[in-house]
C-alpha cells in the first residue's frame, strides 16, 4: 500500500498541529524506552520548549507533511543551527525540530521531509544542508540520518545529552 505524503509550507497557525506531532513522537519514543532523547513530558506541557518551537518557526521556514490532509510530520529549515552548534563558514540550511507523529512511524514521513529539505535548500541556491540529533540510544538516529544521505561531522554535548552534527551536500 502506497501512502501519499504531501508537504506544504506552514507557519505559526500550525503550531498546535506541530506540538501534537512532537507530543506523539515523545510518547512513541518513551514507549520504546527512549527517554533521554526528548524527555518524558509532552512538548506542549513545557513552556520553554513551546517558546523555543515558536521562535524557530518564526525565524525559519516550517513545513508540514500530511497524509489525507492530516498533519503527520514537521520540520523547520533555518539559515543557521541552534545555539549549541557552531555556524558553518558558508551559507547553509539547518533542519530543526524534525518529527513524525508516532502513530505514523515507518511510513517514510521523515525521509520525505528530509528529501523536501534537500530540494528546498538546492532551490535556494545553497549547497549545504545540516542537522543535529541525539547520538545516544546506540546511535540509531545518527544511523537513520546516514541512510538519508548525511555524513557525520562534529559531536557535541549539552549537559549530559550527546549530540551529533551531520551534513549533506545538495
Amino acid at each position: 500500500m502506497d501512502t501519499e505524503i504531501k508537504i506544504r509550507q506552514s507557519g505559526p497557525q500550525d503550531l498546535p498541529a506541530m506540538l501534537a506531532i512532537f507530543d506523539s513522537a515523545v510518547a512513541w519514543l518513551n514507549g520504546r524506552g527512549i527517554t533521554a532523547q526528548w524527555g518524558t513530558e509532552p512538548f506542549s506541557a513545557r513552556p520553554k520548549t513551546v517558546e523555543s518551537v515558536e521562535r524557530v518557526v518564526a525565524e525559519g521556514t516550517p513545513w508540514i507533511a500530511e497524509i489525507d490532509g492530516v498533519p503527520v510530520g514537521t520540520l523547520t529549515l533555518t539559515p543557521y543551527p541552534g545555539a549549541h552548534v557552531a555556524r558553518a563558514d558558508e551559507p547553509e540550511r539547518y533542519v530543526r525540530f524534525l518529527a513524525t507523529d508516532g502513530r505514523r512511524h515507518g511510513l517514510g514521513v521523515g525521509a520525505a521531509l528530509l528529501a523536501h529539505a534537500a530540494e528546498e535548500t538546492r532551490r535556494l541556491g545553497v549547497s549545504l544542508l545540516r542537522v543535529d540529533c541525539f547520538a545516544g540510544g546506540e546511535g540509531r538516529l545518527v544511523a537513520y540520518y546516514e541512510r538519508q544521505g548525511f555524513t557525520r561531522t562534529e559531536a557535541f554535548t549539552v549537559g549530559d545529552w550527546p549530540g551529533q552534527v551531520l551534513e549533506r551536500r545538495v
